[in-house]
């Protein structure tokens, strides 16, 4: 049986880093499910001219528990015939308003954590029992920042959502490699991008986010990375034969 096929679950595939991300895969000959809100209609069109494989689900991540019983269930009626490679890439995330803790809303606050932390962590789950008979190369790759291993004013939620995806994936990895075939687990910072997520801090007020010249400051002295550019960087990471050797890792350190 050849096992040359290479699947890959995405989330957050419809703009900035997952859009870059989701192009690569096809353009390298990756199957594609992208979880999303919204469908991406440039996504569809990139399949369509290569005739790459693309799924699309529309499914708000804060009911990230729909997602991943469809996910499992999903997962195990394809099984892993054919596959040299399974992958879910966690990048889905949200920010609320940037201000203080006492100023954020409950319901703004709860989304974010969904969106940030939970969604992850059961989509991990569910791919992680779908998979844990498979003996094909099963990776988890999420997706994490800078902040949440250092602290910023008006920064909680976010950071505190990263920190949690960051030490999850420590444990996970010491659960997989009890396993046979365990699957390999990283939290990637990827770098700073130019991303709507960058304009958002960018524009903040700064009676209420301290750091917000910082931000500005990277702008304008063009220490951006493009989506295309940190997607590449991401994905060679992905690629490496000692991928999940460092459960935390940052682009920055190969």
């Amino acid at each position: 049986m050849t096992t040359t096929s290479h699947l890959t679950v995405l989330t957050g595939a419809s703009r900035g880093l997952g859009l870059a991300i989701a192009k690569q895969l096809l353009g390298a000959g990756h199957a594609l499910l992208c979880i999303a809100r919204k469908p991406s209609d440039e996504l569809a069109a990139a399949a369509a001219a290569i005739g790459a494989t693309l799924e699309q689900w529309p499914q708000d991540l804060t009911r990230a528990d729909v997602a991943a019983a469809r996910l499992e269930t999903w997962l195990a009626a394809r099984g892993e015939t054919g596959l040299a490679s399974a992958t879910l890439v966690n990048n889905a995330g949200a920010i609320p308003r940037i201000a203080p803790l006492g100023e954020i809303g409950a319901d703004d606050l709860a989304q974010a954590l969904r969106v940030g932390l939970e969604a992850p962590m059961l989509l991990t789950g569910a791919f992680l029992r779908a998979t844990t008979a498979w003996r094909c190369q099963r990776r988890v790759l999420n997706i994490s920042s800078g902040l949440g291993r250092r602290a910023m004013a008006s920064q909680a939620t976010y950071c505190a959502a990263k920190a949690g995806m960051d030490h999850f994936s420590r444990v996970v990895a010491l659960e997989e490699a009890l396993r046979p075939n365990g699957a390999r687990i990283c939290s990637l910072a990827p770098g700073v991008i130019d991303t709507d997520m960058q304009v958002q801090l960018r524009s903040a007020d700064a009676s209420g986010f301290p750091d917000v010249g910082t931000f500005q400051g990277l702008k304008d002295k063009g220490q951006l990375d493009t989506p295309a550019e940190a997607a590449a960087r991401v994905l060679a990471v992905l690629d490496r034969v000692d991928f999940g050797t460092h459960p935390v890792a940052d682009v920055r350190d190969y």
